[in-house]
């Protein structure tokens, strides 16, 4: 039957007389062979991967991943026949298959990174989780053509992210009504200047106007004097209106300084106090789940190592396959160069052992001979001795000449020895009962036994002992 394949799709031939797998287009399927087509169109992955960050803080990480088949690879795409066209790409094996390698490179790269580092770089973080999954779908043929990671989401009971944009929002608050009074403050002044401006100008104008009168009036000398009567009197008001003028500027100066300081310490005191209930809640909600967090922590770890192994074991599988393989024909070819040098080595043992048996044989019967011999002469010896078993040892020895080299023996032994004989008399004891003479026998006997142990050993008898004499030169 002749077949041809979609745009999108290939053709996987098995069967007779294909060595492992065919991919093509299109081509004819013969009796014994099976033909299965494999749809290579991207699929889009919706995952919601909850994770945990360094300083052991639950999130959600929202993704869709665009992945199907590395097209462009004829490797990549045997892969993926040999290993995942016996299953579609929406099923839930490969549904699983991506989940759990999304999952797993997410959580293990999450759990090395502040949130606070996660949250700043989503970039960088997106990139780095693309990066490793991309890595570990290689072995499987499969492609990343896109991914789109969403914003962080809290977990149910952790509202870390809400926590966060309160505590925001009530930073930006405060800094607004800081920038008010500050504002409020500045236009205040402004306007209290603008004010005192234009009350001094009005009062200048007026005094101008008042000296010019009076000029015009005046005449001669007196009108002069008048003038500078005048004009006196015009300093020392304008000295009086600006030093009055001054006055209340500073008090307003510093009346507007203390109701600012005073709205920044209160705006200072309300952030902390807020601060401080926030603090306060988050510390009870981490009091609260502390136990959780320890499961969690434990649960991840153990799910993380799991699918850690299993991967390593399935990316290793098809490498030790092939390793076994050529190991095993090595094998094979080792044994047979074993088996024919152990051949050889058995036929040159075996001739060895021959000649060495028959050398032994022959030794065996020389030693028969001798014994036979020896036995024949020693049975003529003892007939000689009418049976004296006795008479044939001693004739035996003395003909070996054992006799002399005992004695010989003997006297190399005691050669050098300086034996010390001792002679003691002490009269005879022929008188008394035998009684005394036995108690006088052991008297005698106590002064040469003491000499004795003396010049032998060195010994001397205890002091309350009679001593022997001394050598009085």
């Amino acid at each position: 039957m002749y077949k041809v394949a979609k745009a999108s799709e290939y053709l996987v031939i098995t069967g007779g007389w294909i060595k492992d797998m065919k991919l093509t287009r299109k081509s004819w399927v013969f009796p014994g062979q099976r033909c299965t087509r494999i749809d290579l169109s991207p699929v889009n992955y919706t995952f919601q991967v909850q994770a945990m960050s360094a300083e052991k803080l639950p999130f959600i990480l929202p993704a869709v991943f665009t992945i199907g088949p590395r097209v462009d690879d004829a490797e990549s795409i045997l892969k993926y026949a040999k290993l995942m066209s016996s299953h579609s790409t929406t099923s839930n094996h490969v549904t699983d298959l991506v989940g759990g390698v999304v999952e797993g490179e997410t959580r293990v790269l999450a759990a090395s990174m502040t949130m606070e580092e996660i949250f700043k770089g989503t970039k960088e973080f997106k990139q780095e989780v693309f990066n490793k999954i991309q890595v570990e779908l290689n072995q499987f043929g499969l492609l990343i053509y896109n991914a789109n990671v969403k914003q962080l989401v809290d977990v149910p009971g952790h509202e870390y992210f809400s926590y966060l944009g309160q505590k925001v929002q009530m930073e930006a608050a405060n800094q607004a009504r800081i920038d008010v009074a500050e504002a409020k403050m500045k236009g205040e002044v402004g306007a209290k200047l603008r004010d005192g401006q234009t009350k001094q100008n009005a009062a200048k104008i007026d005094a101008e106007t008042k000296i010019i009168s009076t000029q015009r009036q005046g005449e001669g000398k007196k009108q002069e004097f008048k003038v500078e009567t005048d004009v006196k009197i015009y300093q020392n008001q304008q000295e009086a209106m600006a030093a009055e003028a001054n006055a209340q500027l500073a008090m307003k100066k510093a009346g507007w300084a203390r109701e600012a300081e005073v709205a920044q310490v209160e705006s200072k005191k309300a952030v902390a106090i807020r601060e401080a209930e926030l603090q306060r809640e988050v510390e009870r909600m981490n009091a609260l789940t502390t136990t959780e967090k320890l499961k969690a922590d434990l649960l991840t770890k153990a799910t993380v190592e799991f699918e850690t192994k299993s991967q390593e074991a399935n990316a290793v599988l098809y490498a030790k396959q092939k390793a076994a393989e050529a190991y095993l024909y090595e094998k094979q070819k080792e044994s047979e160069a074993i088996k024919a040098a152990a051949e050889a080595e058995l036929y040159q043992r075996r001739q060895k052992v021959e000649g060495d048996l028959y050398a032994k044989l022959k030794e065996a019967e020389g030693l028969t001979a001798l014994a036979e011999a020896q036995g024949t002469y020693i049975r003529s010896i003892l007939g000689a001795f009418g049976g004296n078993y006795s008479a044939m040892r001693d004739y035996l020895m003395i003909k070996e000449g054992v006799f002399q080299d005992l004695a010989k023996s003997n006297a190399e032994a005691v050669r050098g020895l300086q034996p010390k004989l001792s002679i003691w008399t002490n009269g005879d004891n022929s008188g008394g009962s035998d009684a005394m003479k036995e108690v006088g026998g052991i008297y005698k006997m106590l002064p040469p036994l003491f000499k004795t142990v003396q010049e032998q050993t060195g010994m001397l008898p205890p002091s309350w002992m009679p001593q022997l004499p001394t050598d009085q030169n």
